[in-house]
């Protein structure tokens, strides 16, 4: 018997039906951008991961899915899509290894620093005053940034890091110098995958991995190209959405 649908959601399914994923049927929805950032978060067995702005918690589930003994905090600042989340984590056997939080990381810190060995973020794309606003409550809300801006974003994902651990965020290209410039002070390692529609398209997204407090160089790594001439997936994207595939 199918499982009672939330009123105004609908259940999906994600990395080739391995993940499940309730999620407002109208608004911000999973999509491509989710895919590859969980893929780039690159989660090892036994870590755990806080997903910065989770939504119903598409990218740490999928970051989570068939990796052993991972632990994982899903923090939203939307009620509403955070007890989806509460439902998601139960619906694909992760309650006992992963909790639900609901709060603003620009407030304050939601738990005890440190802890997390892996931080995977969508921040919100644009800033007070970059775009019109979606009339759309939820959807504004997961688009614009509130106060402090991206770097306030990032320093709050940074304080939940443990020394060395990994920071994974997806953002628009043409946000590339914002997000190098929050990420200077303390990260390193920083590598930058630009992600193409189409490999005759410029970037419309950067896939941006770094490491707290690492002195190693910044890189830039080979493009990510999402669509082929045909019009369908790459061979590199198709793995991305279904098996979870970064490489």
């Amino acid at each position: 018997m199918a499982p009672e649908a939330p009123e105004g959601a609908t259940r999906d399914t994600l990395l080739d039906g391995r993940v499940v994923l309730w999620q407002p049927r109208r608004g911000h929805r999973a999509g491509t951008d989710a895919v590859l950032l969980a893929a780039a978060a690159g989660l090892r067995p036994g870590e755990a991961l806080v997903d910065v702005g989770a939504g119903t918690g598409a990218v740490g589930l999928m970051a989570a899915s068939g990796v052993p003994d991972v632990r994982v905090v899903l923090i939203e600042r939307d009620p509403a899509l955070a007890a989806l989340a509460v439902r998601n984590l139960a619906e694909n056997a992760m309650s006992g290894r992963g909790m639900s939080v609901c709060a603003n990381v620009l407030a304050g810190p939601p738990m005890a620093p440190g802890g997390a060995d892996v931080v995977a973020t969508n921040p919100p794309y644009f800033e007070p005053g970059d775009a019109p606003v979606s009339p759309d409550p939820a959807r504004a809300a997961a688009h614009v940034l509130g106060g402090g801006g991206l770097a306030a974003w990032i320093d709050a994902c940074a304080r939940l890091l443990r020394r060395r651990g990994r920071l994974a965020l997806i953002q628009r290209a043409d946000k590339l110098p914002a997000c190098l410039a929050a990420l200077a002070p303390g990260f390193g390692a920083i590598r930058v995958t630009p992600v193409h529609p189409r490999a005759d398209a410029d970037a419309t997204r950067v896939v941006i991995t770094a490491i707290k407090e690492a002195r190693t160089p910044a890189s830039v790594a080979p493009a990510f190209v999402l669509h082929g001439p045909d019009g369908g997936f790459t061979e590199r994207a198709e793995r991305a959405h279904r098996e979870g595939a970064w490489a």
